[in-house]
């Protein structure tokens, strides 16, 4: 198996760090190939600016997904970025590991994501018709890998319940799985979720860390969510809205996109 961390914590000793390194080794020692993209010890680049396209006029109007389709289509992306999009290509398994920052991800793995799934890589791919909305949620340049999100938190598996005060942490990271996940083509398995990582942090992390190489250990046989395919008959095209009827009773605006059994 060949499986890719992208990973965003700034802090080598921290709990995120050892979880990593638990992960790495224990994925090694099985005989799989692992690459890390540690993204504050490779200084990554966030923010996207008219600097990323090479074949941008420098100071004409920049319109990015314009700019970034043409980049990438005359192969004219910078280096850190095509070096990311082949790690991508290359790995048949993708975990973007990350703590919990104020309901998201941190700003260094968002301007991952903003430049390393460039237009005509990641999206805006596949034919556009009456029948057929591009190659998004559930196919796509990613179609056939696996990908999930092992993230820490400070509060509470209460807090991050249906009925907590933060929101069900599904619905917090909906955006994630369903948007930048499942959009470009990834199977999206369940998130591996370690709550309270700053208090009784032994007992916490012996727990943490026993279901991250659990999970490491099920790559490719734990059932993934269950989303709804865009071109498959759920969806009314072009409006994109889902058919009449498939709702079950009590589904919220985020469960009608994941099928019931």
């Amino acid at each position: 198996m060949k499986v890719l961390f992208v990973f965003a914590h700034p802090e080598k000793t921290s709990f995120n760090h050892s979880l990593l390194d638990a992960a790495v080794k224990h994925l090694e020692a099985q005989g799989n190939e692992v690459k890390v993209s540690d993204l504050y010890n490779m200084n990554w680049k966030s923010n996207v600016d008219e600097e990323d396209f090479l074949n941008h006029e420098k100071g004409s109007r920049l319109k990015v997904a314009e700019a970034s389709f043409i980049a990438n289509a005359g192969n004219k992306l910078t280096d850190d970025v095509v070096e990311e999009q082949e790690k991508l290509k290359w790995a048949d398994t993708v975990i973007f590991q990350f703590p919990v920052w104020w309901f998201s991800m941190p700003a260094i793995l968002k301007g991952w994501f903003d430049r390393v799934f460039a237009c005509g890589f990641a999206y805006g791919v596949g034919v556009h018709d009456e029948t057929h909305y591009g190659d998004r949620y559930g196919e796509g340049t990613m179609e056939g890998k696996r990908a999930f999100c092992m993230v820490t938190t400070g509060g509470s598996n209460d807090h991050y319940s249906k009925r907590g005060i933060n929101g069900s942490i599904d619905d917090i990271l909906f955006p994630i799985n369903h948007g930048m996940l499942f959009y470009p083509g990834f199977t999206v398995l369940p998130p591996v979720v370690t709550y309270r990582t700053d208090s009784k942090r032994e007992e916490v992390y012996a727990n943490a860390e026993k279901a991250v190489l659990e999970r490491m250990d099920n790559l490719s046989t734990v059932e993934p969510i269950n989303y709804r395919k865009q071109n498959f008959g759920d969806y009314n095209i072009p409006e994109m809205t889902l058919k009449e009827g498939l709702e079950q009773p009590g589904q919220t605006h985020f469960d009608i996109h994941i099928k019931k059994d």
